[in-house]
């Protein structure tokens, strides 16, 4: 099974802290890069989720949101956090000096001060399962929309590989005898410029020329790739770089296809493999 670098998943977990969310963007690109938007109170946490992100998706761009709010806090529990009212306070005060005519906080912007309402202090080492509970969760869903992503690449890999392989098998045939037409093609073209020039000699030029012009084995070569890609394919894993770099050979063996072609249905051929490895190419981009 390959995996797409394109995936979406949330979760959420209530907590005696409050309500914490998990959120996880994926993107693709060439490494893992990794980019935390984390709550101040949880901050701590974020070293934790780096090796545990790290250890289960091999490549893309990671946007990763972790946020906590109380939710709805009853009367009876919620209580002002003393440190943080007191930080604030201190704050304030220095404010005031510098900016005697700054109107006062209101009690309503002091209740809504990040982290000034709490129900309680809930310690690291009870948070801190929870959070990798919950990280996991999240990874979990993570990984299932890639792999559900990456099983359409997959088909649509295998669709473009089989019109190649169509391709391919249509134009083998035609080789011979395209060498052999254009052959003698080039062959009434010498006699009828040079005249009375030895056969043997111009016999050997043409097999030389064509020897240039016989794709056969440029021919060979692209199955060879395309079965490579599907065994990398069956394969799964980390297949991005390596599908990558198939494509590119495909690529290599179309271009040289073309530049060889010694007959219009070559030529198109040539053309429509490059299309096809094309859109292989923008697929397998997507491929961790």
């Amino acid at each position: 099974m390959i995996l797409s670098m394109t995936g979406y998943a949330v979760a959420l977990a209530e907590t005696a802290a409050g309500r914490i969310g998990f959120e996880i963007r994926t993107v693709n690109a060439r490494f893992l890069d990794m980019q935390f938007r984390v709550s101040e109170e949880l901050r701590a946490y974020e070293p934790m989720l780096r090796e545990s992100i790290a250890a289960r998706l091999g490549r893309g761009k990671v946007d990763c949101r972790v946020s906590l709010s109380a939710g709805d806090v009853s009367a009876a529990s919620a209580r002002l956090d003393p440190a943080v009212l007191g930080q604030l306070a201190r704050l304030s005060g220095e404010v005031k000096s510098a900016f005697p005519d700054a109107p006062a906080l209101r009690v309503a912007d002091v209740l809504r001060w990040p982290g000034m309402l709490s129900q309680g202090v809930v310690d690291e080492e009870t948070l801190r399962p929870l959070i990798s509970g919950l990280c996991a969760r999240t990874l979990d869903e993570l990984l299932a929309a890639r792999a559900r992503e990456g099983a359409k690449l997959d088909a649509a890999i295998r669709q473009r590989i089989a019109e190649m392989r169509r391709r391919v098998a249509d134009v083998a045939p035609l080789v011979p005898q395209a060498v052999a037409a254009y052959q003698e093609k080039l062959a009434q073209r010498l006699r009828d410029a040079i005249g009375n020039a030895d056969d043997e000699r111009i016999r050997t030029e043409i097999a030389m020329f064509g020897a240039k012009i016989d794709v056969d084995e440029e021919l060979t070569r692209l199955s060879v790739h395309l079965d490579e890609v599907e065994r990398t394919l069956d394969k799964g894993g980390a297949a991005g770089k390596r599908l990558d770099f198939l494509s590119q050979e495909l690529n290599r063996e179309a271009n040289t296809l073309a530049s060889k072609a010694a007959a219009q249905k070559i030529a198109d051929c040539a053309l429509e493999l490059k299309l096809l490895i094309e859109q292989v190419r923008e697929q397998v981009q997507n491929i961790e």
